[in-house]
């Protein structure tokens, strides 16, 4: 690996998956570096976090004071990253519903040109497993929705599994993403592409978590809904993007 490679990710009461998560991402290359964000987890993620960190140098941990959210969390990790020299900067869940053996394809697709990978359950048919209907319903039924209004052309915006490319998180001013939920993907996304970004999709496989709770709320959905429409306005009501950014 030719460039200093961050993955962020968020933790709420995820006590037991941590260790486990560190050990299946530094299995897939060990010049990776891992970095939890955790908001104060009430059963006790963050002190297991502070113990794995005190013997593995490529952990890190930044302790927030309470939970505010997957949006805020990820900014949090974003800022850290690029007060460092982290070239390109991930992001996934620790539940093992983004497998990390599916890193590498990522990292492929920003070698050959990409300056945002999506991790895409939905691009050339579905491929979640263990959810509800209703639930694969309802992030199959959001998706359509942000393509018609946005016009922008990913087939999971909502996903949660990505790399970007240092650039693309120097060029947005991190202190004015608003939304908070599941929305967040949707504006980080629809963000770059608006500034020209490149987007590719990468397959992945989804699979429900195995042990933990889910964070997922009905009021996630709602801000998820209404910031689609302000992400329309927000671009003039443009559905298509600026020209192309240049290095």
């Amino acid at each position: 690996m030719n460039e200093k490679t961050l993955i962020v990710i968020p933790t709420y009461d995820e006590i037991d998956n941590v260790a486990p998560m560190s050990e299946a991402v530094l299995a897939v290359d060990p010049e990776l570096n891992l970095l939890f964000v955790d908001d104060n987890s009430p059963d006790g993620t963050g002190r297991r976090l502070d113990q794995l960190s005190a013997g593995d140098s490529r952990i890190n941990v930044l302790h927030r004071e309470k939970k505010e959210g997957l949006g805020r969390a990820y900014v949090a990790g974003f800022k850290w990253a690029l007060e460092r020299d982290y070239q390109r900067i991930c992001e996934m869940d620790c539940d093992f519903s983004h497998d990390p053996k599916s890193l590498p394809n990522l990292f492929t697709a920003i070698d050959q040109g990409a300056d945002l990978a999506l991790g895409s359950r939905y691009i050339g048919g579905i491929r979640v497993m263990n959810w509800p209907m209703n639930r694969l319903l309802l992030s199959t039924g959001a998706a359509q929705y942000v393509r018609i209004v946005t016009g922008m052309p990913v087939c999971d915006p909502t996903g949660g599994f990505k790399c970007f490319r240092r650039k693309v998180l120097e060029s947005i001013d991190l202190d004015h993403i608003t939304s908070n939920g599941y929305s967040f993907q949707i504006e980080m996304s629809h963000t770059a592409w608006m500034k020209g970004f490149t987007i590719k999709e990468v397959p992945i496989i989804f699979e429900d978590r195995k042990s933990g709770y889910s964070k997922m709320r009905a009021n996630i959905a709602t801000e998820a809904f209404c910031m689609v429409l302000k992400l329309w306005a927000r671009s003039g009501f443009r559905r298509s993007p600026r020209k192309k950014t240049t290095d």
